[in-house]
């Protein structure tokens, strides 16, 4: 059986997209490109190293986000891509996009959705409301994209426990060591197509 195609989008350093290159790439699927916003994208970097094309597309060529957005859909198809995974990209999707790709775009979010989700909640702008609101857990989703900010299916979660000293830092590094478990595993599940999705559920496919 092929491999499935997969295209990772990033804005940074891109931690998560270097544990899929460790566990996924080449062995449960093939990354066959990753795209950024930004041109210093450490996540670039993590692409060339491993072999894959690394691709930089300024957002400031193209005056809208549906006519960008266009373009990366028009770069993945290029590549055969199956599986597109947001691996901290900062861009919000547009219908269209969306579209080209239903139930087959991953994103994780550095929270438990539908808790400090949505728009205006990331990076550590999630941690610091997590602390504010004093909740004792927090932890990530991994989710399919679909036209609502982080409202898309779950496909898994993973908890961690907010004590009375953390900070937004000390969560932000907790949280990220459940993100470099959950995202690979989901987006194995996935290229196995090991997982069904039924509206708002998803379940593993019975045998």
């Amino acid at each position: 059986m092929s491999l499935k195609k997969i295209g990772v989008l990033v804005s940074g350093s891109g931690s998560n997209f270097q544990k899929l290159i460790d566990h996924i790439h080449d062995v449960y699927g093939e990354i066959v490109v990753v795209l950024s916003d930004k041109a210093d994208a450490y996540g670039l970097i993590r692409g060339k190293n491993a072999g894959i094309d690394a691709v930089f597309l300024d957002p400031k060529e193209y005056p809208e986000n549906e006519t960008y957005n266009e373009k990366i859909i028009e770069r993945l198809k290029g590549h055969g891509v199956e599986l597109v995974v947001l691996a901290g990209y900062m861009r919000i999707m547009t219908p269209n996009f969306i579209k080209a790709y239903p139930n087959a775009i991953v994103n994780i979010h550095p929270a438990l959705i539908p808790s400090f989700c949505g728009k205006g909640f990331y990076g550590m702008r999630v941690h610091q409301a997590v602390i504010n609101y004093g909740v004792k857990v927090t932890g990530a989703t991994v989710h399919f994209v679909n036209e609502v900010a982080d409202g898309g299916p779950i496909i898994a979660q993973e908890t961690v426990k907010v004590a009375d000293d953390d900070t937004p830092e000390s969560i932000q590094k907790k949280v990220l060591e459940i993100e470099h478990q959950l995202l690979p595993g989901a987006v194995k599940a996935i290229c196995l197509d090991e997982l069904e999705v039924n509206g708002r559920i998803v379940r593993k496919r019975l045998k």
